[in-house]
């Protein structure tokens, strides 16, 4: 007999990327991936599990402002592996749809406005902005690379039938908030790169300025390595140690956009006759 359904899901639930995510890929990722037949079996809403991490978030960040540690460092950590699940749940189960890839990502962004207040207070509004920079960048340098090597970015949902009301809502967070951030910096991105090039790019010019190894970093500043960091830095009562790497990290990326810009020299000036 072949695999069934489900054993056929699972062996999909693994985005294809072209750097992994270590902490992702080594902790939480194999945690939630025993979570993915139980509930399958269940039925279990993926919308759901996000709303569940989100309660967490927001109860850890709670904890946080009380000064708690422990328990708010080890409920972020079940709060990854929830945000691991929801999308490996929707990928077995072809649960996959719109609204729940902005439910994600938007209330994602809930619990990093209520962490980061939690730590730095007002701080923490310019700081989720910046936390949520270094996370587009790492959005846009994967569909960068994709794209130059004509590979699909992401797949389209499985399902229809979302609620118009809903997703009408959640497009318009989305286009408020990340879609400035995304234009904006894609826009820097591809200005950078005509700026070395002098006229369109061509494929081969695309592929260099997109190498795998601006992905392997951005991968690993990913929302699981981050809330990892951050339960760290709270379990050691030093929580502000998280909210002052993001300038680092910040700072981190930028030295990586200059290295791959000095790599296309390089590979334009090996490519010139001599």
């Amino acid at each position: 007999m072949g695999p069934g359904p489900l054993e056929q899901g699972l062996a999909q639930t693994r985005k294809k990327r072209p750097a992994d995510e270590w902490s992702s890929t080594w902790i939480f990722r194999p945690l939630a991936q025993l979570l993915v037949p139980p509930l399958a079996r269940r039925n279990v809403n993926p919308a759901h599990v996000v709303l569940l991490h989100t309660a967490l978030g927001l109860y850890a960040a709670w904890l946080i402002r009380r000064g708690g540690r422990l328990s708010p460092a080890l409920l972020l950590q079940v709060k990854t592996v929830l945000d691991n699940l929801d999308g490996q749940l929707a990928r077995a189960t072809g649960q996959t749809t719109e609204t729940g890839r902005y439910l994600d990502t938007e209330m994602d962004l809930v619990v990093n406005v209520a962490l980061n207040v939690a730590i730095a207070g007002r701080a923490g509004w310019p700081l989720t902005l910046l936390q949520s920079l270094i996370m587009t960048t790492e959005f846009l340098w994967e569909r960068e690379h994709r794209g130059a090597r004509g590979e699909v970015f992401r797949d389209p949902p499985a399902q229809a039938g979302d609620d118009p009301r809903l997703l009408t809502a959640l497009r318009g967070v989305y286009a408020a908030y990340f879609t400035p951030q995304e234009t904006g910096l894609a826009r820097l991105f591809e200005r950078r790169l005509r700026a070395i090039t002098g006229t369109e790019p061509s494929a081969l010019q695309r592929q260099a300025y997109t190498p795998r190894t601006i992905n392997v970093v951005t991968a690993n500043l990913g929302l699981s390595t981050q809330l990892l960091a951050l339960g760290l830095c709270v379990m050691a009562g030093r929580p502000r140690w998280y909210t002052r790497s993001l300038p680092v990290q910040a700072a981190l990326l930028v030295g990586v956009q200059l290295w791959r810009e000095q790599q296309l020299r390089q590979s334009a000036s090996a490519t010139q006759p001599s």
